[in-house]
């Protein structure tokens, strides 16, 4: 059966690639973004076996994210898989400096934006009985590092709600799983770093991240195994990343 899938943030990164991937394979597409223009350029490339519907919207804003499913035309209402891809990280300051702000707009998005489509879209798959959210969260969630603060706390509660959805749609064959990318090379260093390309290219120096392509694969992968499958978290970093050792400061002395 020809699949609907729906991406958030689609216009760049893990979502553009995502969308393409799914292009390829002929499914039809609602992609979500902001930037409607960048939706626009993407949609002309995408493969011509497969349907797309383009819609602005920003997942911050609940009065719009509620009325998403009532815009959707005829023919792109029944979505089968959910890509809740939207999010960001906003500066790397230590918890004490931070901007409060940019906590609030990670909450936003990461946290309250993932809810709410989820919210709109999770009550037709179960009417379906069929159907698959795939929730983009981060090594962040399992492990910190300085200065992921609230970008961590808000991709850990991505894992655990998802852990809950799982709980909560038990008796059903809707399917829910969490992808953990590590260092992965797309506009997101750029953001979070609020336009700094020098700092943002040297995020990566001298390493082989992952690409949008590699997660995107991912994504198709774990929602084309049997429908009695579920992967229920998938964590994936490229071959250069690893644990180091605990954490030890050697400065305060007898201090504490």
């Amino acid at each position: 059966m020809k699949k609907t899938i729906l991406i958030t943030g689609a216009s760049s990164g893990f979502g553009e690639a995502c969308a393409r991937r799914f292009a390829a394979e002929g499914c039809d597409l609602v992609l979500c973004a902001r930037r409607l223009q960048r939706l626009e350029s993407l949609a002309t490339s995408l493969s011509p076996s497969c349907r797309v519907h383009l819609q602005q919207l920003d997942v911050t804003d609940r009065e719009a994210v509620a009325a998403f499913v009532d815009r959707l035309p005829e023919g792109f209402r029944e979505i089968d898989v959910l890509v809740n891809n939207a999010g960001l990280a906003l500066g790397m300051e230590p918890a004490h400096e931070a901007d409060l702000d940019d906590w609030e707009t990670m909450v936003d998005t990461n946290v309250k934006g993932l809810m709410r489509m989820t919210r709109q879209i999770l009550p037709g798959m179960v009417a379906r009985r069929r159907g698959h959210i795939v929730n983009i969260g981060s090594t962040a969630a399992n492990w910190p590092y300085p200065g992921s603060n609230a970008y961590g706390g808000s991709k850990a509660f991505v894992k655990q709600f998802s852990r809950g959805l799982r709980a909560d749609l038990l008796g059903t064959p809707v399917r829910v799983t969490t992808i953990e990318p590590g260092l992965a090379e797309t506009e997101f260093s750029l953001v979070r770093l609020k336009g700094d390309e020098g700092k943002a290219k040297g995020v990566y120096s001298d390493t082989h991240p992952l690409s949008a392509e590699d997660i995107a694969e991912t994504v198709y992968w774990v929602t084309s195994l049997p429908s009695h499958v579920n992967v229920n978290v998938m964590e994936v970093m490229p071959v250069c990343q690893g644990w180091g050792p605990m954490a030890i400061d050697r400065t305060l002395g007898d201090e504490v």
